[in-house]
């Protein structure tokens, strides 16, 4: 550990434990989930910092939106954040590229450290509400039929939950292929040419630079390194990370994962690519609101309600933290 994090707080590890805990920490863009401590980044260095668990307050996300994301146009619309609040009053705001990185890392911390508020005061206050709200669509009393499979579902849900990052990183890995599958080729093309039209306006810029050939030179290198960073920031340049063989061969590892595991409880009533506990609770709500009765009639409820859902639909934000997270499956499965 060359560089060791600096305790945001008056509670620190000894360096050794510091060292191997950092070293075992699971990433989640720029910061990390140790056994002991949340590893946190600053402006340019990933997991410089840290805090333990029992000195955090609460942590969530928040999202602030560019100039641009508010005239929509420009290139950045929305710029995630991960908050933590200490017990000691502080506040520690880091910034993400990924808003998907903040998501896994608030899921990982409701399962391991459930002590952890993961919402803000603000939303608890909305969730609150809007479970009352939904509450109050409830059939008084189910049926026997529609009661064992409710049971039944949430005996599933319950099974998931034992490996929900199992179950997250299949939802993970079907976003991740339609995101691949859907870059049109032409795209990476353009991107491809700006990237090479980049390096060689930098070079050329340099080298004219350097031998004093022309004036303005410097123009060249400053027009290069932008095209460059355009180049990568329109994140469809190939790579051995950024293509339809890697999305499809990191989604069958994932589905065979899951349906190995979900092969191994009798009887489960769903799919192993829809074997995610939030499309359980989603079945679940459909019956308690006699929607269905049936586990199939709540699965096809389920798969109408995602289906309709598109960019032009409000919803709410318990609605839309389900929704990011599942409909992917749904969609790569074409809602068989």
């Amino acid at each position: 550990m060359l560089i060791a994090p600096k305790a945001l707080t008056e509670n620190t590890m000894d360096r050794e434990a510091l060292s191997l805990d950092k070293r075992k920490c699971l990433h989640a863009g720029p910061c990390g989930i140790g056994e002991k401590a949340l590893y946190l980044n600053s402006f340019y260095i990933d997991r410089i910092f840290y805090v333990k668990y029992e000195d955090i307050a609460r942590v969530f996300k928040r999202v602030a939106m560019s100039k641009g994301g508010f005239t929509g146009k420009g290139l950045f619309g929305s710029i995630p954040y991960l908050v933590v609040q200490l017990k000691n009053g502080r506040e520690k705001q880091c910034n993400f590229k990924i808003e998907d990185d903040v998501d896994a890392l608030l899921r990982r911390i409701e399962l391991d450290h459930p002590e952890i508020p993961t919402h803000s005061v603000e939303a608890e206050e909305r969730l609150r509400k809007a479970l009352e709200e939904e509450k109050k669509k409830y059939l008084k009393e189910l049926s026997p039929e529609a009661s064992e499979s409710v049971s039944r579902l949430e005996k599933a849900r319950e099974f998931l939950a034992e490996r929900a990052g199992q179950a997250d990183n299949l939802a993970y890995c079907a976003k991740q292929k339609r995101t691949l599958d859907s870059i049109n080729p032409t795209y990476k093309l353009l991107a491809v040419l700006i990237l090479v039209a980049g390096l060689a306006s930098a070079v050329w810029g340099a080298y004219a630079w350097i031998n004093k050939l022309m004036n303005g030179s410097v123009y060249f290198v400053l027009f290069g390194f932008a095209a460059i960073f355009f180049a990568i920031a329109t994140r469809v340049l190939p790579s051995g990370r950024r293509n339809k063989k890697f999305g499809e061969e990191e989604w069958e590892k994932a589905l065979k994962l899951q349906s190995d595991y979900v092969k191994s409880k009798n009887g489960f009533p769903v799919p192993a690519y829809y074997a995610h506990p939030i499309v359980m609770d989603r079945m679940i709500r459909a019956i308690k609101m006699g929607r269905a009765v049936k586990i199939d009639e709540a699965l096809e409820v389920v798969k109408a309600d995602l289906k309709a859902l598109n960019p032009s639909v409000k919803v709410s934000q318990k609605e839309y933290d389900e929704v990011v997270v599942v409909k992917p499956l749904f969609a790569l499965m074409e809602y068989k």
